[in-house]
């Protein structure tokens, strides 16, 4: 089976997120362009492109696991993906384990929590959901030994 094309990746993912919002109620995509676009600009592969694009789609419910298991992915995508889908009750710390454990996948990581933490997107928040999110993020790339300033560090394919 022929992987499918980034183009093609990048239009399941914005076909499966259809009409999902993030916090500040912007189109989902967004998030899912800027974390693919983070990827590339830190020198990532067409794997990690690709799995940037769908890192959410599973701890979303965008996309079933049996759906993305039969998707035209690599399995190195498809490991990616799921390295980043959190499981319902997981710890941050087991969570952080398998990112780490996962080649490709923290960098797609790091590249997620820079664009979550951005400050911009972070600054329409409410008070408390910004205190909360912004804590969340740090405390996960500090499990993930990215600390404060990575999300714009040298690139990486790891």
């Amino acid at each position: 089976m022929t992987p499918l094309t980034l183009a093609e990746v990048e239009a399941l993912a914005r076909a499966a997120h259809e009409g999902q919002t993030d916090k500040a109620g912007r189109p989902y995509a967004e998030h899912l362009a800027a974390v693919a676009e983070g990827v590339r600009a830190r020198g990532g592969d067409a794997d990690q492109i690709a799995a940037a694009w769908l890192h959410d789609s599973v701890e979303d419910d965008a996309l079933t696991r049996e759906r993305l298991a039969a998707a035209a992915l690599t399995p190195r995508t498809k490991a990616i993906v799921d390295a980043l889908t959190k499981r319902p009750g997981e710890t941050p710390e087991a969570y952080a384990r398998r990112i780490l454990a996962t080649p490709g996948a923290p960098l797609v990581k790091e590249a997620d929590l820079a664009h979550n933490a951005d400050p911009d997107r972070l600054a329409v928040l409410d008070g408390p959901t910004r205190r909360r999110l912004t804590e969340k993020y740090a405390r996960m790339r500090a499990l993930l030994g990215q600390g404060p300033g990575r999300e714009r560090g040298p690139e990486r394919t790891g």
